[in-house]
């Protein structure tokens, strides 16, 4: 079994095709193989998983930590979501830059998100049911966050009307608003 590994336009973002196994009772796939992965670039190592349940609507993030900065696998086990990457490292040619993929149950695409990116998803089905595979832990007292809708990231999300915001993911700051020393 293999996975095909296809770069983005951001620096360590990568989508990976793992390969599906389909006959008349269903289909088989490897979500994650330490071995397969790292051969292909990816960390082989992941310390905490985290399933996350949306209505359509939703927005998630866009997230980060800082002192523990977590690189994440992202897929999508039911539903289909608009999954975005930040750069937001402060001495990176793509500063600000972003990228967007959507991941599915349909096409079992994955998304790599190395430290050092904000990340956020946009629910577009009636529900989605997310799963993330991360390279630390999750830190409450280290989690920062970027506004969704911040002008100079100008992200393209696949919005019809306002989406569904926790009170936090609401009232982040904006890459020019934030202070230099909460950015990787």
């Amino acid at each position: 079994m293999s996975i095909k590994v296809i770069p983005t336009r951001l620096q360590g973002v990568m989508i990976v095709e793992p390969a599906v196994y389909r006959d008349e009772r269903g289909f088989f796939l490897e979500t994650f193989h330490g071995q397969k992965y790292a051969a292909e670039g990816l960390p082989e190592r992941f310390v905490q998983d985290n399933h996350s349940h949306s209505k359509q609507g939703v927005l998630r993030g866009l997230h980060y930590q800082l002192k523990q900065p977590q690189g994440k696998l992202i897929y999508v086990v039911q539903g289909e979501i608009f999954d975005v990457a930040v750069d937001i490292r402060k001495e990176s040619p793509d500063f600000g830059k972003w990228v967007g993929v959507i991941l599915s149950s349909e096409n079992k695409r994955q998304l790599y998100i190395p430290p050092g990116y904000a990340h956020g998803f946009y629910v577009l089905s009636e529900t989605a049911d997310v799963i993330y595979k991360c390279t630390d832990f999750y830190a409450p007292k280290d989690e920062y966050g970027l506004l969704w809708s911040d002008p100079q990231i100008g992200i393209d999300w696949p919005i019809q009307k306002g989406p569904l915001l926790s009170e936090k993911d609401r009232h982040y700051p904006t890459l020019a608003t934030i202070r230099r020393e909460l950015l990787p």
